[in-house]
């Protein structure tokens, strides 16, 4: 875990001879620094720490970190930093970045102890009985994220993150402690190589930094996403730096005018504040310039003001008076006190027109506020075992890290673990209400389906139709800030493949993938053992592979069972003619007979297979293309489609066309079972004069038909002469739908009426 070096090499400690585990005593001085003692530099102080702690903790505490910061001292004697730096300073480092998050005793001690494991081969048994189960706890989580070795950069990183996500999510002082420990790595990366500087920076701005963001650890999110902008663009970094340093000479009046008018005008309204002038990230700039195409000039602002009032009431007053100041920029005014942030953080944002011309942005909380927003989970990080004691901001960061878990659960791999994890981890939501007006937050993009699913998962697997604002909404509909968001449900409904095409957070993909994979496992199995059976048939060979084919076979396809087998032909990731011919090489090669060898077995002579039997309720592992919506009475083919299964599409349908003109191998031949007992849905057009009344006729007759309606929509120009009626309906097959369309065709006002084929641009959910 060493990536630092600070200053100096002190002969008096190179000299110290390892730690013996019989107890060796510490040269370094812990809670009694003699202050009429001068400290050589680089020597391991602790001065600063035993201040910071002497102000909040208690005696008895004090006496257990002491113990701690000795055990630590004995282990790292004579173990030194890249830079010569005696190791004991990097803990004390770490501990003293938790201090000032006023972390517990355990934790500051874990702090101390965090390398022990991991350096000195110390182990968990032996932190229990010196420092007790809980300290030893936060140590072993720690010392998990630093222990593997990895194939590839990308699964170290999708690991490592996947490690240390699950260690929070059982006790978030680890990744307190783990953020503190990264934060001082940066601060002395000074002197690696300039590749290895460049790759600690590139992990911490992609892993490390979103995590504080997260949690609304602001101060270190902005200290790490400047230090890894230095060593990732040094030259970028420097040159930025250098027109800020010559900005601030040029933009002091402005600023000193803007403070002066704020202050004078706040004391005038009787509002007690303080006025902070603030300074973008040098960070900041470069994305806001890179993003937006900007020259540093074009950035004018530069400079922020923070305003911080005693109470929630003064916010508002303080807001109206600033207005009254200077002139908002219309779109530039955000409440996060209402509705705060993800992470709990709450401010009034607006931005105004200051002096010259230049946009101005304010920022007005109250101190409680100031403290979260600068110190996020760690302003209240208090562990409470009873719930319903939790602050609002520990509820939701305890949801969060619990639905890390249920992703745990249900992901196997660690790279489809950091794909659902990632989107949860950027704070850009947009903020829902239930019925009962609790507000929900979700990534940008998230859809009705993500609401769900983020309310609970059952609810999300059992989702049929969606209202939204009390009107029926598709559910890959994307919800926007203020929506009213309804789900219905049903016992029966099950999740569908197509889900995963519209739904954007990593709860909901997750949850669907493991529905598919594990709940409709039977469905797959059973579909590919039919399928590998007729493939066997039509080569004449008998579906009981004998048991020593059956090894080989399991083998060489890296299949660990039949089951396995079978399912991965059931979803389309492989092909049953491909593998029954496998299986004829594996009796050839065993010198096992065939029954009634077929006359060729050539791989260009396509293998007849008979026809598949679809009945409409096979399950998630045989579907009806939504794109033609085949019915029986329709001429149909099936596509074996990866990780969705057999999709059955009418021969008319222009994607069946292109799909089997581009994998034919993928296509076999189906057909409609003889009983049918359940209703299909298609879509017909029926085009009316638009006079009044006519919707209600249409439907009315559709319902006399024996059909349900089950979507309806219509043009949206209201002054034309005709309207299209667009209805998704049920029905039992052609005959049905026929009938259905020629009762219709009778009623007047409507002048045609056709079935649709094609996919509409929105279609439902």
């Amino acid at each position: 875990m060493d990536l630092t070096p600070a200053d100096s090499l002190i002969s008096a400690l190179t000299s110290r001879t390892p730690p013996d585990r019989a107890g060796i005593r510490s040269s370094s001085t812990f809670l009694s620094p003699d202050p009429g003692t001068p400290t050589a530099p680089g020597v391991a102080s602790v001065s600063q720490l035993n201040t910071k702690l002497a102000e909040y903790l208690s005696p008895s505490d004090l006496k257990k970190v002491k113990e701690a910061y000795r055990f630590s001292d004995e282990m790292h004697l004579g173990q030194m930093r890249v830079s010569g730096e005696p190791y004991i300073s990097h803990p004390i480092a770490v501990a003293e970045i938790c201090a000032d998050w006023k972390l517990d005793a355990q934790a500051i001690m874990a702090a101390l102890l965090h390398d022990v494991m991991e350096d000195q081969d110390v182990k968990k048994e032996e932190l229990i009985e010196r420092f007790g189960s809980p300290v030893a706890a936060l140590v072993d989580g720690l010392s998990k994220l630093e222990k593997i070795e990895f194939q590839s950069q990308i699964e170290a990183q999708a690991e490592n993150f996947r490690k240390m996500l699950l260690a929070m999510a059982r006790d978030v002082r680890v990744i307190l402690i783990k953020l503190a420990d990264r934060l001082h790595n940066m601060r002395t990366l000074g002197s690696m190589t300039a590749e290895k500087k460049r790759r600690i920076a590139r992990e911490t701005m992609e892993v490390y930094v979103p995590i504080a963001h997260r949690l609304g650890l602001n101060n270190i999110y902005r200290e790490l996403q400047d230090l890894s902008f230095s060593h990732l663009h040094p030259i970028r970094y420097r040159t930025l730096a250098k027109a800020v340093k010559a900005a601030r000479g040029n933009r002091r009046e402005v600023v000193s005018k803007i403070m002066e008018s704020v202050k004078n005008t706040l004391v005038a309204a009787g509002i007690e504040a303080q006025v902070y002038g603030r300074e973008k990230t040098l960070y900041g700039i470069y994305r806001k310039m890179r993003n937006k195409r900007l020259s540093f000039s074009q950035v004018l602002d530069v400079y922020g003001f923070r305003i911080v009032v005693e109470n929630f009431a003064h916010c508002y007053v303080s807001l109206g008076t600033l207005h009254a100041l200077y002139k908002p920029m219309p779109g530039k005014f955000k409440d996060y006190i209402a509705i705060p942030k993800l992470n709990g953080y709450q401010s009034l944002h607006t931005t105004l027109i200051g002096p010259y011309g230049t946009p101005v942005e304010f920022q007005i909380r109250t101190q409680e506020m100031h403290r979260v927003a600068e110190s996020g989970v760690a302003a209240h990080w208090l562990y409470k075992d009873n719930e319903g004691s939790l602050t609002d901001l520990q509820q939701r960061t305890h949801a969060w890290l619990q639905s890390l878990l249920d992703i745990q659960k249900q992901t196997g791999d660690s790279a489809e673990f950091l794909e659902h994890v990632k989107v949860d981890l950027f704070p850009d939501s947009v903020y829902v209400f239930t019925p009962k007006s609790k507000i929900i937050a979700l990534p940008r993009g998230a859809t009705a389906l993500d609401f769900a699913y983020t309310i609970h998962t059952d609810i999300g697997d059992q989702t049929v139709a969606t209202r939204i604002n009390h009107e029926h909404a598709p559910l890959r509909t994307e919800l926007r800030n203020g929506d009213i968001v309804e789900i219905i449900t049903s016992a029966s409904s099950r999740p569908s493949p197509t889900w995963l095409t519209f739904v954007r957070t990593g709860k909901a993909r997750s949850a669907i993938r493991h529905h598919l994979r594990t709940i409709n496992l039977s469905e797959s199995v059973e579909l590919g053992s039919l399928l590998l059976a007729q493939a066997l048939a039509a080569l004449n060979l008998d579906s009981d592979i004998p048991p020593a084919t059956l090894e080989r076979l399991l083998n060489e396809s890296s299949a660990k069972s039949l089951d396995e087998l079978h399912a991965d032909i059931g979803i389309g990731k492989r092909m049953a003619a491909l593998v029954a011919r496998h299986i004829m090489g594996l009796n050839d090669t065993a010198g096992q007979p065939l029954q009634a060898r077929v006359t060729s077995t050539d791989d260009d002579v396509p293998v007849k297979l008979d026809p598949v039997i679809i009945y409409g309720s096979e399950g998630v592992a045989v579907q009806l293309a939504p794109c033609c919506q085949p019915i029986p009475g329709d001429r149909i083919d099936g596509q074996l489609k990866r990780d969705q299964g057999l999709v059955v599409h009418s021969q008319e349908c222009d994607v069946a066309r292109r799909g089997r003109s581009k994998e034919p191998e993928r296509w076999i031949e189906v057909q409609w079972g003889q009983e049918l007992n359940r209703r299909f849905d298609c879509r017909i057009v029926v085009l009316v004069t638009n006079e009044r009344g006519v919707l209600a006729r249409v439907a009315a007759e559709i319902g006399e038909s024996d059909a349900n309606i089950t979507f309806v929509g219509m043009d949206d120009d209201h002054d034309s002469l005709m309207t299209q009626l667009r209805f998704t309906i049920q029905v039992e097959d052609r005959v049905h739908l026929a009938r259905l369309m020629r009762n219709v065709k009778r009623i007047p006002g409507v002048t045609r009426i056709l079935r649709e084929r094609g996919q509409w641009a929105n279609p439902p959910g």
